[in-house]
Order: structure tokens, then C-alpha cells, then sequence
């Protein structure tokens, strides 16, 4: 089965950091190649598996999940593609500790629901695995301070699998602001603009199919993710809009965010979607406290703004909807177009992305395009994936952080918080200690791991 088909059916040592680890806690002694647990292998998890299978730099030593069918359809297709059958982990939700305990293992691929991201982390971190995280690290404030101290206190590195960072577009724009192309920065925008209807409800036949249903009776991301957002009304997924941001305003290295404040929607888009599936249906009378569009504002300690826009719940085309706004000229994506003022010849009308991002590509995407070709969400797994192996290939610190990722995490508690006390603001924490104002920027500067 090829990786595009699989994805599409089955569902980067940083200058000033004090986690690096020590040789010690690696259970390999050869370096060419990384062993490889994965704890939970449902649509994500699985998408990472077809990474791994492809690779001949990645052995896929043990699998963990709860559910008999997701590890079926790893099992058959690590079958397909002529590796050894990866030892399976199930019949409870501590599984997970067993393949952890293996001493044949040198790191680990987190793709299991929110609530179980943090103790799954700090047992791999304690266990002396790297640890590769997907979205997000934490339900709580305190989740991602715990995070941090384990990661500190181990030396394990900790890294959020944020895709976006990688995207072809995000970083040639990435490339265009280290350039100086946008002038001074001013204000950033991004967010999840993404009409996910049919993901939080299906049918519990067909992932994607569409339907009503959530929890016992659907499948994926539909047995918990809607919980959420009956639950909880706040920016629940920040990473996409964040991560990207954060490179290009220098967060944590020179820059931090200081404080934020979230402004949320009434709730109406799931309710609505429902009952015109089905009318009359019980789910369309649930009181879903998420709002249909959440919007958060940030401060940045060098002055820049940023907006953040959780926009889940209603019919709408996808969009990250990111915005890069300098004293030079301005990005949108939206509408794929940009303005740089010096070359306008004072007509002031947008210009079309493309002739700049193709003079402007990231040298990362120019040296790797053909690596990436037919791996997940257009070829950015691809790039978050190796950069995560390469770290622990060459035994040092990941592109992504551990302070990055808990940075770009914790405004979901954070936002969360703000609404329910009515729109206050509240300080964001420095999880770097006052560090942020020497670290250096490491992420995609060179292909040394990226």
C-alpha cells in the first residue's frame, strides 16, 4: 500500500538549552538507526507508522492501543511492507507502561486522545525515551509545568509534532521574515479554521462518513474529541496558528508571549449540523459549551500582537487563516496573495503569493521535496517526522522543544480560563525562566536535523 493511500484510507543540539541527553539513557548503542514505540495507532497514529515503514533509518520495535482494530490495520500493513510484526501493547489504558519498560526502545510516537498525553509523556520521559508528542501536551496549566520539570529533570527531550511548522508556504514565509522581506513585524495572525463537522460525528462505519454519532458509538477521533467541546468551551486546538507564529515572532528565543485574553461565540454550528442530519436527533439538544468561533489575543514582549481563531463548528472551507504583517508589507493566506510596499510602484493592490514564495523557498523543502513526496498533509509530516529521528539518530535536542511545545499548548487551559472569568486577561507563563532572552533560534536554520 503506498504511504499517500495508507494516509488517505487509514484516516530538529539548540545553542543555550540545558535538556540534552546523556548517552547513558539511550537503550541503542547503534546510532543509524532508532527504535521505535508507538502509543496509540488509530488515524493519527497510524499516519506516523506509514512514515516510520518507509524508512530504513526506523525500526518499529512495539505498538500500543486499546482497540483491536487500529492495531489490525498496523499490523497488516507493516506486514505489507516486508517489516517484522511490531510487538503489541493492549487491554488497558496503563498498556502503555509495559512497552515503555522495554530497554530495546529509544523513543516513542504519542498519538493516543488530550487526557492521556501528559502521563504517557512523563512515564516515556522517565523511562529515558525521547518523546514525540502529538497536539496537545495538556488539559492543564499545571500538566505543562510538569512536563517541562520532568523533561528537565531527565534530560529527555520532549517535541510536539506540530506539521504546520514544516508547511511549504509557512516556511518560505519563514524564510522571507528572517530576510527582513516584511520589515519589522507588527502583528501575526493564524488559528484552525476547519470545518470538522463529520469528524466530531460519524456513523461509526466509515471514519469521515459523516452521521450523528460521538463516543461509544463512532469511531476516531469521534469516541472523545466531541466530548470537548460539549465540555469545555475555549481555543481547544492552538498549535496550528501557534507553532508557525512562534518561529516567526521569536518566541522563547529573544521574545515571549506575556498575556492573552479569549473572546468566544455562541454555540449553535454542531447543534444545527445535527438536526439537519437527522432531525430530531437527542445530540442536536445537547448543550455544547464550545463556541463556534473562539478568538484569542496575545501580547509579545518585543510588542507584536497576535490573533488566534478556533473555528471548528461551522460550513466553511479549511484555512489556518495566518496573517504576517510588517512595517515592509503583509502576507495572507487566505487569499494567497501578499504586498510588499517598495515593490507595489505605488499601486496598492494585492499581489499573488506564488512568484514570491517559489524565489523565496525555504532551502529545507528545495534539498528534501522529493523525500517528502506523498507523505501526509502535502508532504509536511514528512519533514516533522525526520526531524524528530534525526534528533534522536545524532542524541540531541529536538527542533521543536520541550519549552516550544508546552508554549504553544498551554493557551488552550489559558483561553479556557479567560472566558470563564469573563474574558480576563491572563499571564502567560515563561517556562524557559527567564532563559528565553539568550536561547538562539535553532528551527530550520539548517538541515543538521532541522
Amino acid at each position: 500500500m503506498e504511504r499517500r493511500n495508507f494516509i488517505k484510507n487509514s484516516a530538529i543540539a539548540a545553542a543555550g538549552l540545558t535538556i540534552l541527553p546523556s548517552g547513558s539513557l539511550f537503550a541503542s548503542s547503534d546510532s543509524s538507526k532508532v527504535r521505535l514505540g508507538y502509543i496509540g495507532v488509530g488515524a493519527r497514529g497510524m499516519s506516523h507508522i506509514s512514515e516510520g515503514a518507509l524508512r530504513d533509518d526506523v525500526e518499529i520495535v512495539a505498538i500500543c492501543d486499546t482497540q483491536e482494530r487500529s492495531l489490525k490495520i498496523c499490523r497488516s500493513f507493516i506486514a505489507k511492507n516486508g517489516r517484522p510484526a511490531a510487538i503489541e501493547y493492549t487491554g488497558g489504558v496503563d498498556a502503555y507502561k509495559k512497552l515503555l519498560d522495554r530497554k530495546d526502545i529509544d523513543a516513542v510516537i504519542i498519538a493516543t486522545p488530550w487526557q492521556f498525553h501528559k502521563d504517557q509523556a512523563i512515564y516515556a520521559m522517565k523511562a529515558g525515551k525521547y518523546v514525540g508528542c502529538e497536539v496537545i501536551a495538556g488539559l492543564t496549566v499545571q500538566d505543562h509545568w510538569d512536563i517541562v520539570n520532568t523533561s528537565e529533570k531527565t534530560g529527555m527531550p520532549y517535541m510536539t509534532l506540530e506539521n504546520v511548522c514544516y508547511r511549504r508556504d509557512v516556511m518560505a514565509a519563514l524564510n522571507m521574515v528572517r530576510q527582513g522581506v516584511f520589515g519589522e513585524l507588527i502583528h501575526l495572525e493564524g488559528g484552525y479554521q476547519h470545518n470538522l463537522r463529520n469528524v466530531l460525528f460519524n456513523n461509526g462505519k466509515d471514519y469521515y462518513g459523516g452521521g450523528v454519532e460521538y463516543g461509544t458509538n463512532a469511531l476516531s477521533e469521534a469516541q472523545w474529541r466531541t466530548q470537548f467541546n460539549i465540555d469545555q468551551d475555549g481555543d481547544l486546538y492552538p498549535t496550528h496558528g501557534a507553532g508557525p507564529i512562534m518561529q516567526y515572532a521569536n518566541i522563547n528565543r529573544g521574545n515571549r508571549f506575556t498575556n492573552l485574553v479569549s473572546f468566544s461565540s455562541k454555540a449553535l454550528g454542531l447543534a444545527a449540523y445535527v438536526e439537519d442530519m437527522v432531525p430530531g436527533h437527542p445530540n442536536a439538544k445537547l448543550n455544547y459549551k464550545n463556541g463556534d468561533v473562539t478568538t484569542t489575543l496575545i501580547n509579545c514582549a518585543n510588542g507584536e500582537t497576535v490573533l488566534l481563531s478556533h473555528d471548528t463548528h461551522l460550513p466553511r472551507p479549511y484555512s489556518i487563516g495566518f496573517r504576517v504583517q510588517g512595517t515592509d508589507g503583509i502576507w495572507m493566506d487566505v487569499n494567497k496573495s501578499i504586498y510588499i510596499e517598495k515593490d507595489s510602484k505605488g499601486d496598492d493592490k494585492w499581489q499573488p503569493v506564488k512568484e514570491w514564495f517559489d524565489k523565496y523557498d525555504h532551502p529545507l523543502w528545495k534539498k528534501y521535496e522529493k523525500e517528502a513526496v506523498g507523505a501526509g498533509h502535502g508532504g509536511m509530516d514528512w519533514f516533522v517526522f525526520n526531524g524528530f529521528i534525526q534528533a534522536v539518530k545524532q542524541k540531541k535536542q529536538t527542533p521543536i522543544d520541550v519549552y516550544d511545545s508546552v508554549t504553544m499548548s498551554v493557551i488552550t487551559p489559558l483561553s479556557t480560563k479567560s472566558l470563564k472569568e469573563g474574558n480576563m486577561p491572563q499571564k502567560f507563563p515563561d517556562f524557559t525562566k527567564g532563559k528565553w532572552k539568550e536561547r538562539k533560534n535553532v528551527f530550520a536554520i539548517d538541515d543538521s536535523g532541522f
